[in-house]
């Protein structure tokens, strides 16, 4: 999203305009609290998208009294998910960084961030954003010659681009001392040189620095490299700096295996994991990979779970899982929870106990281009108020349905191909909500698309074809609306609609 209002303000104002990311811009090798202390020294604005996260970050607390320490200064905060700290006027008296942002005209963005940035409304919002930045870049440079940059950072979880609008005073339903800011910069040079990090490597034959991963995860200093040599480590890791490891050798070589304890716990607020085989082996009620907070980077990696999930995401962590192999948990693949969000892209999620994904509790993940199969019971399922991004993933031959959403859950699926499972191919129940857009769900054992008790989702655009029972049944007070969809070629037609049901039908096609 920082591509999107960057692009947004140029159009508004005819000039090349940089966004800084610390997430995007910082380098591994490079200082990054040296970096970031240099792009503060550098930038215009200050944009803080504000979580409960920002305020219990002691680098995003340096970050921003660093800022407001400056002669002159423009701190714009994004307020993006509620804070007791800046919502009760007792506990921000106790924190004069909430008193400070309390104190800035803010954007709510609470709302909007359930949106996908496609939506009509965040585009507005960016739009509105980018016309406050135009003119208040204009106003600064009335008064000084300084050059124009901003800086963007802010939340584990977010950029600046998708939750964020400037204005000079507040709209209806905005209370100015209800909002924190999140942090955005940008140098007009650009980031600097990468360099090599510092390297410690781990060999459990002695041949290295260190022979254990915790050993070396105690000594290293924020920003290092540690490198893992072939070797079964039975050991827990807890990683509690900013830091990279990376695997050595073949990924089947390289196995970290905790029994009685999390295979690794991440609670920092940025790392990378590549290239290492994660086993959770039991012994309580523990996760392959529990990300507790921060952005961790977990690339290429195969993790597995005799106990609960294989990774759980939560606390308003963001992370990145990008290619790796998540299969066999004991309960789901993956477990978003209690405000957790991330991008998921690319992953092979099978053979898990629960749902290939679970999203509940305001978990707001975005997944693309992940294959999600033969788990035991739904491939996704969203529920309590889960929300998520489901983008061209393909989800197939699981026992339950593709996609399950009930109890208030209510995500976006849009492009995927749901096909070949057990039972239907969406089912929305239970006051499920959620919009469906452009999917493919064909050759399910039941219907397409199943509807009851208080389910309300919206389908538009889906080619719902080829499966056991009708494209949709709808029963037991069943509702939704359904705009232009293909019902062609199921086993027991287009539609089953009980006389209880209500659904609102248009323009569907169900004859050839």
């Amino acid at each position: 999203m920082c591509g999107l209002l960057s692009a947004e303000v140029r159009v508004q104002s005819g000039e090349r305009f940089h966004i800084f990311q610390d997430r995007n811009d910082i380098q591994w090798g490079q200082n990054w609290k040296e970096r970031i202390e240099q792009s503060i020294d550098a930038v215009t604005f200050l944009i803080p998208i504000v979580t409960p996260s920002f305020f219990k970050s002691p680098a995003c607390r340096e970050e921003l009294e660093r800022f407001l320490k400056r002669e002159q200064h423009l701190v714009l905060p994004v307020y993006y998910v509620g804070c007791s700290v800046l919502d009760d006027e007792e506990k921000r008296a106790t924190d004069p960084l909430a008193g400070e942002i309390a104190s800035h005209q803010f954007s709510d963005w609470r709302d909007l961030r359930f949106e996908p940035f496609t939506s009509p409304d965040v585009r507005r919002a960016l739009a509105r954003m980018a016309i406050n930045v135009r003119d208040a870049l204009d106003r600064k440079t009335a008064r000084t010659e300084a050059p124009a940059e901003i800086r963007g950072g802010g939340s584990p979880s977010h950029p600046i681009g998708t939750s964020t609008e400037l204005q000079s005073g507040p709209q209806a339903g905005e209370t100015a001392t209800a909002e924190s800011p999140v942090k955005d910069s940008g140098p007009a040079s650009g980031p600097t040189a990468k360099t090599e990090p510092p390297t410690r490597v781990v060999d459990p034959l002695h041949r290295g620095d260190h022979a254990t991963i915790a050993e070396a995860i105690k000594r290293a200093r924020p920003g290092d490299r540690i490198r893992v040599r072939p070797g079964v480590y039975k050991e827990g890791l807890v990683i509690d700096k900013p830091l990279e490891i990376v695997g050595d050798g073949s990924l089947e070589e390289i196995i970290v295996e905790a029994e009685g304890a999390d295979a690794v716990l991440f609670k920092t607020t940025m790392g990378r994991l590549v290239n290492l085989t994660l086993r959770q082996a039991g012994g309580g009620e523990w996760f392959g990979v529990d990300i507790a907070q921060g952005r961790l980077e977990l690339e290429a990696c195969d993790i597995s779970s005799e106990s609960l999930a294989c990774v759980a995401i939560h606390g308003g962590a963001a992370p990145s899982l990008k290619r790796n192999r998540i299969h066999d948990g004991k309960q789901s693949g993956v477990y978003v929870y209690e405000n957790g969000q991330g991008i998921l892209e690319d992953n092979d999620i099978s053979g898990n106990g629960l749902a290939g994904v679970s999203i509940k509790t305001g978990g707001n993940p975005t997944l693309r281009r992940n294959r999600i199969h033969d788990g035991k019971e739904s491939g996704v399922h969203v529920y309590k108020n889960g929300q998520g991004f489901l983008e061209d993933n393909d989800i197939s031959g699981n026992g339950l349905a593709g996609v399950a959403i009930q109890t208030g859950g209510n995500p976006t699926l849009r492009r995927n191909r749901i096909h070949d499972g057990k039972q239907s191919g969406v089912f929305v129940y239970e006051n499920g909500q959620g919009i469906l857009e452009e999917n493919d769900i064909a050759g399910n054992a039941r219907a397409g698309v199943t509807i009851k008790t208080g389910g309300n989702p919206t389908l538009r655009g889906n080619r719902i074809n080829k499966n056991g029972y009708e494209a949709v049944w709808v029963y037991e007070g069943g509702v939704g609306t359904l705009e232009d969809n293909d019902l062609r070629e199921n086993a027991r037609g287009a539609w089953d609609i009980a006389a209880d049901s209500e659904p609102n039908v248009h323009r569907a096609r169900n004859q050839e």
